[in-house]
C-alpha cells in the first residue's frame, strides 16, 4: 500500500527537487536551501532544451530500484512485531464479539453488560495502537521515499536532458486523482531511470523475497474488526 500521505511527500518533493535540479544553470549544484536534505555532492545538471514529452511513475521507480526494494524489505521485517501483535489483538477482540454474539442470550444482565465494556474498551484500544502503527508506517516509508528521491531526482533530469526531453510527467496516481488520461509506453521512461539509478547507487538486487515477489510499500498494519455495535441478540419472546 502506498498511502495519501506518502503520495503527497512525493508529489511535493518530486516538484522542489527536480525543479532545483532542472533550473540550475549547468556545472553548478542547487543549495541545500532550494533542496532540502539534498547530497553534498551531485552531478552537472543539464539545460532543459529538449521538446519531447515523457511520463515516470515516480513511486514505480521508487520502489523497483534495488535500493528501494531493499529497504523497503528492511521496513516490512521491522514492522512485523508490531503486525503480530495487532493481529493477535484483533483475534482476541473478535472472540469476544462471538462470545456475546452466541452466548449473550444465556448470561445474566449483569455479565452480559461487563462483557460489552469489555468489548468497548478493547475495540477502542485497538483502534489507537493501530491509527499509531498506521502512522508509523507511513512515517517511515515516506523516509524511505523521500530519501531515494532526492538521489534519484538528478538521474532523471539528466536522462531527460540527454535524451531530448523537455517535460517529464509523474503517472503515479492514475487519472482522475492524477492529472494524466492516457500515455504510451513508449514515452514513459520508468524503468530507463531505474536502471540508470542502480548504476548509481551501486546498490546490488537484493535476493528474491520468499514469495519470489518484488517487496511492496508497508502495508496498513492489521485490519480493523468490525466495529459493529457490541450488542447481545434479543432474547426470544
Amino acid at each position: 500500500m502506498t498511502s495519501k500521505f506518502a503520495r503527497i511527500l512525493v508529489a511535493a518533493v518530486f516538484a522542489l527537487t527536480l525543479n532545483a535540479w532542472a533550473q540550475t544553470p549547468a556545472g553548478t549544484a542547487p543549495s541545500s536551501a532550494a533542496v532540502p536534505n539534498a547530497p553534498s555532492s551531485a552531478s552537472t545538471s543539464p539545460a532543459a532544451t529538449g521538446t519531447k514529452v515523457g511520463t515516470i511513475n515516480i513511486e514505480g521507480a521508487i520502489f523497483s530500484c534495488n535500493e528501494g526494494r531493499r529497504d523497503v524489505e528492511a521496513l516490512s521485517k521491522k514492522l512485523e512485531p508490531k503486525q503480530a501483535e495487532l493481529k493477535g489483538a484483533s483475534e482476541e477482540l473478535e472472540g469476544l464479539k462471538k462470545q456475546l454474539s452466541t452466548q449473550g442470550d444465556k448470561m445474566n444482565e449483569d455479565s452480559a453488560a461487563a462483557l460489552r465494556k469489555q468489548i468497548e474498551t478493547r475495540q477502542k484500544s485497538f483502534e489507537r495502537t493501530r491509527q499509531d502503527a498506521v502512522e508509523e508506517a507511513q512515517s517511515l516509508q515516506g523516509e524511505v521515499m523521500q530519501r531515494i528521491l532526492q538521489k534519484m531526482a538528478p538521474v532523471i533530469v539528466k536522462y531527460a536532458g540527454d535524451n531530448g526531453y523537455g517535460i517529464i510527467i509523474d503517472t503515479s496516481q492514475p487519472w482522475p486523482q492524477g492529472p494524466v488520461v492516457w500515455y504510451g509506453q513508449a514515452v514513459d521512461i520508468t524503468q530507463a531511470v531505474v536502471e540508470a539509478y542502480n548504476i548509481k547507487s551501486g546498490v546490488p538486487a537484493p535476493p528474491p523475497s520468499a514469495a519470489g515477489t518484488t517487496p511492496k510499500p508497508a502495508a496498513r498494519p492489521a485490519t480493523t474488526p468490525a466495529t459493529k455495535p457490541a450488542t447481545a441478540p434479543a432474547k426470544p419472546q
